[in-house]
């Protein structure tokens, strides 16, 4: 198994351990077998416990991720980079709070993203498949 040299009162021994079973290991020091039982058996480690503090509680202001431009015209913006897998609207479609506009799909998970408030779609700026980056203009709705 392992080779050890211990020097020991200016001598050297070359220790291998052969085997280790439970509380009693076989080894050879300097050519010679020998077996030794252990007081205590070895234990295995096992795995930590994590203990954490509990959290603070952290006062968030809520801040718009699209909001209404100048022109009265509101854009919905990619949060993330992934890939468009289906768009459920189309232009001219009336649209409410939380309707499912698009899915689009980020590291292997799909991504629902609903409309922030109602309105009527002007333009729909991506389409299936297309590769889209975060902040990226995707739909436009007055």
């Amino acid at each position: 198994m392992k080779n050890f040299t211990f020097k020991i009162n200016e001598n050297n021994y070359g220790v291998k351990i052969v085997s280790h079973e439970s509380n009693v290991i076989e080894l050879e020091v300097n050519g010679t077998s020998y077996s030794v039982k252990l007081k205590e058996e070895i234990k295995t480690l096992k795995t930590p416990t994590l203990v954490r503090k509990p959290a603070k509680a952290v006062n968030l202001e809520l801040v718009k991720v699209n909001p209404v431009s100048t022109s009265g015209k509101a854009k919905v913006l990619a949060p993330i980079p992934g890939i468009i897998l289906s768009v459920n609207i189309n232009v001219g479609d009336t649209i409410k709070e939380n309707d499912l506009l698009l899915v689009l799909e980020a590291m292997k998970m799909e991504n629902s993203i609903v409309a922030e408030k109602a309105g009527v779609v002007s333009a729909i700026n991506v389409k299936v498949g297309q590769q889209v980056l975060q902040g990226e203009v995707l739909i436009e709705f007055e």
